[in-house]
Order: structure tokens, then sequence, then C-alpha cells
């Protein structure tokens, strides 16, 4: 359920930049924008949590937003952060299952919002998009099983957190071997990524510092040398 006050509008002019949108005829992608309806949201607003009836699909347009899943005693497994041109809530909204897991903005951001019914509406009037739905499905699972093999077979904190940073990490263009990443989470956050304390965050960041394969200026985490974090990380 949608927790806080929102502003919509109908169609989004947000310049979409995933494989998803990129397979759009532009005839198909304008009949999508004539169906969505755009929302600007603070942060921490949970988009949709895991269990809640499917009330269709979300599109980051701008922003980003953590999904997650919970036990039933609070513990919460982070699995990846959405980005613009992310698509969430697609398998529920073509099973009409719950929603898997938990999506929660991170900071403000805008997302589209595509009703169940519209949706298979609209696949109705275009079954050609059915093979692209399946790609971006594929796409979803090949995502999640990457998380998985971060969380349950790395051998380490440090392997673990090096490779989400490594994931996280956008290229420096200024210096290709390099990456940035927005750091503005807690370190007890960031271990809900990896399965880690808090205690253990703190003290791999603190050797990565050390050992200079990471730094820190204001917000942005910065990687000098994206090849001495992996070469670190599988030591």
């Amino acid at each position: 359920m949608i927790e806080s006050n929102t502003s919509g509008s109908r169609g989004s002019k947000v310049q979409r930049s995933s494989e998803f949108f990129r397979k759009l005829t532009p005839a198909l992608m304008e009949d999508w924008t004539a169906m969505e309806f755009s929302h600007s949201f603070g942060p921490n607003v949970v988009l949709f949590a895991e269990k809640e009836a499917s009330r269709g699909i979300f599109v980051v347009l701008e922003g980003e937003v953590r999904l997650s899943i919970n036990s039933t005693d609070g513990k919460r497994l982070s699995l990846r952060i959405a980005r613009k041109g992310d698509i969430l809530g697609l398998s529920s909204s073509l099973t009409g299952n719950t929603y898997e897991m938990t999506a929660e903005t991170l900071y403000p951001a805008k997302v589209g919002h595509v009703g169940r019914t519209e949706f298979l509406a609209y696949l109705a009037r275009h079954p050609q998009v059915y093979p692209i739905v399946t790609e971006e499905l594929s796409r979803q699972m090949v995502m999640a099983c990457e998380q998985l093999r971060t969380v349950g077979l790395s051998a380490s904190a440090p392997e673990k957190l090096a490779r989400l940073l490594l994931d996280w990490s956008e290229t420096d263009h200024a210096n290709e071997s390099g990456g940035r990443v927005r750091f503005s989470l807690t370190h007890e956050e960031i271990g809900e990524f990896i399965g880690a304390s808090r205690e253990t965050v703190t003290r791999t960041l603190s050797n990565f510092r050390h050992r200079q394969l990471v730094s820190f200026r204001g917000s942005m985490l910065e990687i000098p040398s994206r090849i001495a974090l992996a070469t670190y990380a599988n030591a």
C-alpha cells in the first residue's frame, strides 16, 4: 500500500532507456504512455508490499527504489536497487498472484503506474509484446540468481560487499577503469543486501579504504580501479 501523498499525471515524457522500452515501436510506446499514470513520491515510501494483491506494474522514471523480502520476525533481505527504466511487479500482473517483494523509494522518485487490467488489455491489443515481456522476466530472473549467488555462495563479507559495490557502480567516464557509487544508505541498510551486520560492513569498508580500493568524496564512494576491487574480492 502506498503510504504517502502523491501528485499524478497521465502519460510520461521521460526518456526510456531500459531494454524493455527500447524494443517497443513508437506506436506501442505511444499506447503505453497513454495508459500510464505517473506519480511523484518522497523518500521511504512503500509502493507495494509483498503478499499484497497485485495492482499492476510500476515503472521507475526517476530516482531509485529498493526491492526487498522480509521474514515474519522482521528481518529484511534487500534484493537490489531498481533504477530508471526498471519495471516492477511484472510477474504478479501477469499471473494475478500477490507481489513477491516489497518496493520502497530510497530518495524522491517519479514512478509510472499501469493498472493490471489496463496492462492485460494492452497485451491483448498488441500480442507482439509478449516476447518482449518474456525477455524482461528472464532478465529479472537472472538478476535474482546473481543476488542469490552473491549472498549465498560468496565466501566472505569482503567478497560480497565488493561484488555489491561493483554492481552498483557507474563507470567514471574520466577514468573508464574506475567507478563511483551514490552512497547514502546506512551501513546497516547495506548489510541487508549481503546478509551482514552493520559492524561487518563498517569494518570491511574501513579495510577497503586502507587498501585504497575505495575512497569517499561527499556522498559518493569512488572506486579507483574496478579491476583491483574485483581481484581483491576473488582472491
